[in-house]
């Protein structure tokens, strides 16, 4: 008979998101990028990318690679602020933000559900068609019908914390204003959204499959 030891670590190998056979990265560089996810990353976002808070941290699982890779490249040269990201990404190689973009896009996402936006809610009506009296294009048009996000252009958004959502939408509306600039579209659009319309968008995205 197995011990109940042996069990539980076959069951925990058997269900982890990701091996290394299922990975992009060769077996060293996953090695070596599981190590700075288990002593960096995981403490708020989880060893697979689904944080559990989202007012810590965003679920970072299933999103594009590229998109991670250069949002820590932005955290690295100071154009995303951020304390603690800035810290954590000066040490880290650009070879090593290229296999963590890869690592965290291969992790399985964990759904959520909406609070009370579903089918026909307002947050279901601005992310598919926008506010047009607003002028508030549908989040649709570029970040998908799913909210999955068009590689190397637009993140992923679906069943993301509602939370982080609001408050990425808030820190956009104060913003300096710089026509041109990578977050100028996404400051565009928050500051015609009124604090009721960003939550119940936000709710929304985190029910979306």
């Amino acid at each position: 008979m197995f011990s109940d030891k042996y069990i539980f670590l076959l069951l925990l190998v058997l269900f982890n998101s990701t091996s290394f056979a299922e990975s992009r990265l060769d077996n060293q560089k996953f090695t070596k990028t599981q190590k700075i996810v288990k002593n960096v990353c995981m403490a708020c976002h989880g060893m697979d990318g689904n944080s559990l808070n989202g007012k810590i941290a965003p679920k970072i699982a299933a999103q594009n690679a590229r998109y991670l890779t250069i949002q820590l490249n932005k955290f690295k040269d100071g154009v995303r602020k951020n304390t603690l990201m800035q810290g954590i990404a000066a040490s880290l190689s650009a070879e090593d933000m290229d296999n963590l973009g890869i690592y965290f896009s291969e992790q399985k996402l964990q759904l959520s559900a909406a609070t009370s936006n579903g089918v026909g809610s307002m947050g279901e009506k601005i992310f598919r068609a926008g506010i047009k009296d607003s002028g508030v294009p549908a989040c649709a048009s570029c970040h998908g019908p799913a909210g999955h996000g068009v590689p190397n252009l637009y993140p992923r958004l679906n069943a993301q914390h509602s939370d982080y959502i609001l408050s990425q939408l808030n820190h956009f509306r104060v913003l300096e204003d710089k026509p041109g600039t990578v977050y100028a579209p996404m400051r565009a659009i928050s500051v015609k959204l009124t604090e009721q319309e960003m939550k119940a968008v936000a709710d929304y995205i985190q029910g979306l499959q």
